[in-house]
């Protein structure tokens, strides 16, 4: 069932979770109107990473939407026993609104909090959140003790990049190491090069090199162009940092951390349960069209793939395109 109700026996046990997983940790990277909860059951379900990450989430809206928005933002924010452990990614550039967003997400019986310092998307810099931090090192830390208020019970971590204009790794970091959070995510290019670029994997031993001098518990992670789990742990052995996180992998491949290379039969049945899964959990408050950047994911690399996957762009609602694929000769049980 999906979790809404405070956990309170759970969080102490909790508290310093980041600790007790094993090395090196796995993450499924937080993506917007992907990793959503739908796809996040889907991925637990058929084997789950280290660790998982919510959607990034306004913590403005969490305060101060109408109604409707708050219904639509904790469905953003809703999710299951088997997505454990679970991280809460939130932004803001309003400490207030960070601590009072922070406890809303330790009253959901979340097991972290996450700021999200290194977003590109304008509208999220321009209130002064995302990456945008990365040029105000002095309200990044606000943000973090913010966090703290709000959620003394759970663990703090950080996502964000190397730099914004430049390479800042040198400057940036051990601003964010000072505040000892549990976890610092690093992506591993700039907020100019987006990813454009190919991920700088030889700048994580540097910032592992920074920890180690500062003598810092924070658990450093990288992040960007990280293709499957053997390479995975080929770069977090190389670079001797404590996990990976993985983004664009995940796509049309929630058994990406089980490691299973799925049939295209297969990957037909994970469209199936991940449309019903959407129906069921997100129908009444998230668009459908989020769905449909899957199904290229799902639906590639057999005859007559680009087919159904032309007719699956063409429906309507979750309900329209199982049909579809009942049509094409796939049970739907």
């Amino acid at each position: 069932c999906v979790c809404g109700l405070v956990r309170m026996w759970y969080l102490p046990a909790m508290q310093n979770f980041w600790n007790t997983v094993p090395k090196p940790l796995f993450i499924q990277a937080p993506m917007e109107d992907v990793t959503d909860a739908a796809f996040r059951h889907m991925i637990a379900r058929q084997g789950p990473p280290s660790v998982m990450f919510t959607e990034f989430t306004s913590a403005d809206g969490l305060i101060f939407a109408d109604e409707r928005g708050q219904k639509v933002l904790r469905k953003k924010l809703s999710f299951s026993e088997i997505e454990r452990p679970i991280v809460a990614q939130l932004f803001t550039s309003t400490p207030e609104r960070m601590e009072k967003a922070a406890r809303i997400a330790q009253d959901m019986g979340f097991d972290g909090v996450d700021i999200n310092m290194g977003c590109p998307d304008r509208a999220v810099e321009k209130q002064g959140s995302g990456a945008s931090l990365i040029k105000n090192p002095e309200l990044a830390v606000e943000l973090m003790r913010a966090v703290r208020r709000g959620a003394p019970n759970l663990p703090l971590s950080v996502k964000t990049r190397i730099g914004y204009n430049e390479d800042e790794l040198e400057r940036w970091v051990p601003q964010i190491l000072a505040e000892e959070p549990a976890t610092l995510t690093l992506h591993l290019r700039t907020r100019k090069e987006m990813s454009d670029v190919p991920a700088h994997w030889d700048r994580m031993k540097d910032a592992v090199a920074i920890r180690d001098r500062m003598s810092s518990k924070t658990l450093i992670i990288g992040n960007g162009d990280v293709k499957d789990l053997a390479d995975a742990r080929a770069k977090a052995a190389e670079s001797g940092c404590d996990g990976v996180m993985l983004g664009r992998a995940i796509f049309g491949n929630p058994w990406l951390f089980a490691e299973h290379i799925a049939t295209p039969e297969e990957r037909v049945q994970g469209l199936i349960e991940h449309l019903k899964l959407f129906d069921e959990l997100l129908g009444a408050t998230t668009h459908y069209a989020v769905m449909k950047k899957h199904f290229k994911a799902y639906i590639n690399g057999w005859d007559n793939a680009k087919d159904l996957r032309a007719r699956l762009m063409e429906t309507d609602t979750a309900a329209d395109a199982l049909l579809v694929l009942r049509e094409h000769g796939h049970s739907l049980n």
